[in-house]
């Protein structure tokens, strides 16, 4: 149960949290798998209602709204399989290739847990969004554009923030590396998903 609370304790106490992945032994390690793969998943549903694509479901006609939440659940978790697997093995590379010492998995549950305030959104910022909006969130036209929806578009970047934030300090809690170590390794492993990202929008 301790590992439960340690999930919710990163928004308020990260560097702690993240100093006791030190703990490589099994037992640890598989006690916090669980609670830490829960707040990728709750991540990644908030990542998929983040993105351009969400912005224009019901333009599709095939698309209704009972299956939107069908297309976040299948959504956010190939997203956050995604971002947890292939983002712990990128942030696993470059901590190695600045001198870490730490293992693949250890990696992974530092990205996890750094997701724990876009997990925060998606149980506070889209309720509130999608209660404002309405289905107009998820077509083009509506009353979804203008002042209110760029404020809480800058509320969802701040919550990005705040996790890339944490992932800088887990890497460097858990390696006791100097702040500019922890965000080289972090900028490092950013390089492969900015280049996608940049390759989508072009």
């Amino acid at each position: 149960m301790s590992w439960w609370l340690r999930g919710a304790a990163v928004l308020v106490a990260p560097r702690a949290v993240f100093a006791s992945l030190r703990d490589a032994s099994d037992e640890d390690a598989e006690s916090r798998q669980e609670p830490i793969s829960a707040i990728a998943g709750l991540a990644g549903f908030a990542g998929v209602l983040g993105t351009p694509v969400a912005r224009h479901l019901l333009n599709d006609p095939s698309m209704s709204v009972s299956l939107i939440p069908v297309w976040v659940f299948l959504g956010g978790a190939v997203y956050s399989l995604g971002v947890y697997w292939l983002g712990g093995a990128l942030l696993f590379g470059a901590s190695r290739r600045f001198g870490g010492l730490g293992n693949f998995r250890r990696s992974r549950q530092v990205l996890g847990l750094a997701a724990a305030p876009l997990a925060l959104s998606l149980l506070t910022l889209w309720p509130v969004r999608i209660a404002v909006y309405g289905t107009d969130l998820f077509r083009t036209g509506g009353n979804d554009y203008g002042r209110g929806d760029a404020i809480f578009g800058g509320i969802y970047l701040a919550f990005l923030a705040w996790s890339v934030a944490l992932l800088v300090i887990g890497v460097r809690a858990v390696h006791g590396w100097t702040w500019a170590r922890a965000t080289s390794a972090v900028a490092l492993a950013a390089i492969v998903p900015a280049l996608i990202v940049a390759a989508t929008v072009i």
